[in-house]
């Protein structure tokens, strides 16, 4: 078990030791058939909420803060995100992420793929989050150095993970295919954002996780641990419930 493990360690980024981690974890044990629940005491294995066909209702204004995006996105002065939003999809590395580049982003990408700038929303915050989840499962050992120094708040947290990324030369992406199936908006300001995201892998395994962003320099950015990791409380869940569907496939 133990040569198993460290195969799909070494082959995916999301169980390796960098800023790319822990969002996957225990979802990644399961893919190496060691299905551990983490459920709090208490916890019901009820069905999952249905998904909700309502669209954003947020219209475009000045947020309230007065911040602006660093491409023109427009903003919103809406503080939640209660339905999931009607969002199109393409593929970046092997998972499925949203896409609006004229309203929510992201609104620049580059020739290697790198997406930034993102509105200044609580859907801009969940596009940049899911985005940033994405590009750090393509295996790019360029596309990981661009995010610790770019997408993640200065500090020790992002020192620690440029030099990881910097000291990582693999560029194989995940072994373990994955994709988002839900989220959940844990607490909006124009400052700060608290964004869990659920994940399902191609065995059905479920795992739930949660980036903290902030708004600066005109973006959305994840706010790491002083350890470099960008992925907080990541746990195997039974279900979906409590969590807003939304999945590109």
């Amino acid at each position: 078990m133990s040569q198993s493990t460290e195969s799909t360690t070494e082959s995916n980024p999301f169980t390796r030791p960098g800023f790319i981690v822990a969002a996957a974890m225990v979802v990644a044990l399961v893919a190496v058939g060691i299905v551990i629940f983490l459920l709090p005491k208490g916890q019901s294995s009820a069905e999952p909420a249905p998904a909700s066909s309502s669209t954003v209702t947020a219209s475009p204004s000045a947020s309230s803060d007065g911040g602006k995006s660093i491409c023109g996105l427009p903003g919103s002065a809406e503080t939640t995100l209660g339905t999931a939003p009607q969002s199109k999809w393409e593929l970046v590395g092997r998972i499925a992420t949203p896409t609006d580049p004229k309203t929510f982003g992201p609104g620049e990408s580059d020739s290697s793929g790198f997406r930034t700038c993102f509105a200044h929303s609580p859907t801009g915050a969940l596009y940049a989050a899911m985005n940033i989840v994405a590009l750090g499962s393509s295996g790019s050992t360029d596309l990981e150095q661009k995010l610790a120094d770019k997408l993640l708040v200065p500090g020790a947290g992002r020192d620690a993970a440029m030099r990881q990324a910097a000291a990582d030369s693999r560029t194989t992406g995940s072994s373990t295919p994955i994709q988002v199936r839900g989220f959940l908006i844990k607490s909006y300001t124009p400052g700060e954002a608290n964004i869990d995201l659920a994940f399902e892998t191609d065995k059905g395994a479920l795992g739930r996780t949660t980036l903290s962003m902030r708004w600066m320099d005109g973006d959305w950015k994840v706010k790491p641990a002083d350890d470099g990791t960008t992925y907080m409380g990541a746990t195997q869940i039974r279900d979906l419930s409590g969590l807003i569907l939304w999945s590109g496939v």
